[in-house]
């Protein structure tokens, strides 16, 4: 579990840089300021999400080979988190958000999942395997 703690540390790190940088496309949190404890705390789930799409590449053998399927899966779970929240109104975007077509959910919330999981999964094994040689 060691890998999975560095995963979900560097995952957490990542988004809530993430989060600082795209918080102006966003109008609005539940109808209230964005605060940096929101940001926080967004982030601790965004984590707590890749740890979680992170654990079958950890120990199947089939997927630990194939990393890059955490993208397309951070992908679709983030637009169904885009649209449950943006039809429950726990999020508005401002006119800034470049629109994904077709979808109508914001660019920039779509791909952090993906990506983000992604570099987090790949430097998490990265970090541990730095660790293991000291």
């Amino acid at each position: 579990m060691k890998v999975l703690g560095k995963i979900f540390l560097v995952s957490f790190f990542l988004n809530f840089i993430w989060e600082n940088l795209h918080v102006f496309l966003y109008d609005n949190y539940m109808g209230e300021e964005i605060t940096e404890l929101i940001l926080l705390r967004a982030s601790f789930v965004d984590a707590l999400i890749i740890s979680v799409i992170s654990l079958p590449f950890l120990y199947s053998g089939f997927l630990k080979s194939r990393e890059w399927i955490i993208i397309p899966i951070g992908f679709v779970w983030a637009i169904a988190m885009e649209c449950y929240a943006l039809n429950t109104g726990r999020w508005a975007y401002n006119d800034l958000m470049p629109i994904i077509p077709l979808i109508n959910v914001g660019l920039t919330p779509a791909i952090q999942l993906g990506l983000l999981g992604y570099v987090s999964f790949k430097l998490g094994h990265r970090l541990r395997q730095l660790s293991d040689r000291n």
